[in-house]
């Protein structure tokens, strides 16, 4: 295990260490959320604790069912105590761009609905300002030319993502652009523009929604507050 797997099991086992018995808890996506995922199972299995989650990735979902960790849903849970995510920047007011595992549609919903959202990072997600991350944005896939092309006259030339060769589809069934701002000036204003743009989804700007974040850096694991 290199380096930086080890940060992020580290931060992942901090952040289950926070959840308590009988939470309701939005599990977010990627590969810090894996140990997340991962820690909330030995602790059912360990201490006898009782949880249930939401999971805002159909491979998050997977890794839950292999960990043991039990599943409901917003038909039978309206909404939750806190979910746990991962973030590809957080810039020093807690603005986040989120959206590198073509999740982020999902992870807004389970964010939105839950009391109090905690992100896990790495040291390296941590930084003076967002924009170095391409900014992704979900899209419809109809006329997603045209919605590139709006998008496009707030500052950037958006890259419609790929897999194999062919356009990435979300668990929506949706198009993802990344989008390199290079710096975001404003975050809040940035995220109202693309709002407004018909075709847009959802972007990945998580504007005033993180409540803590964990970090996993040279000296150890620290928890920031807002």
């Amino acid at each position: 295990m290199n380096t930086q797997d080890q940060l992020k099991k580290a931060v992942g086992e901090k952040a289950a260490s926070l959840v308590q018995d009988g939470m309701k808890v939005g599990l977010g996506s990627g590969s810090t959320v894996y140990w997340l995922v991962r820690a909330l199972g030995e602790r059912m299995k360990q201490e006898g604790i009782h949880i249930e989650g939401i999971p805002s990735s159909i491979q998050t979902g997977e890794w839950a069912n292999e960990f043991g960790v039990p599943l409901t849903d917003f038909a039978t849970t309206k909404e939750l105590d806190v979910t746990i995510d991962g973030s590809d920047e957080v810039d020093p007011n807690f603005q986040l761009i989120k959206g590198g595992g073509a999740a982020l549609f999902r992870e807004k919903i389970i964010a939105q609905a839950a009391e109090k959202l905690i992100i896990i990072v790495d040291a390296s997600k941590m930084v003076k300002q967002l924009g170095a991350y391409a900014l992704p944005v979900e899209i419809l896939p109809f006329a997603w030319e045209r919605t590139a092309y709006e998008i496009e006259k707030l500052g950037c030339v958006p890259v419609l993502r790929l897999k194999d060769g062919e356009p990435l589809i979300t668990d929506n069934g949706n198009y993802i652009v990344d989008c390199p701002f290079e710096k975001i000036e404003d975050p809040v204003d940035l995220d109202q523009k693309l709002q407004k743009i018909v075709g847009v989804i959802e972007t990945g700007l998580f504007i005033d929604m993180a409540d803590s974040v964990i970090v996993g850096g040279s000296e150890g694991v620290t928890m920031k507050e807002k």
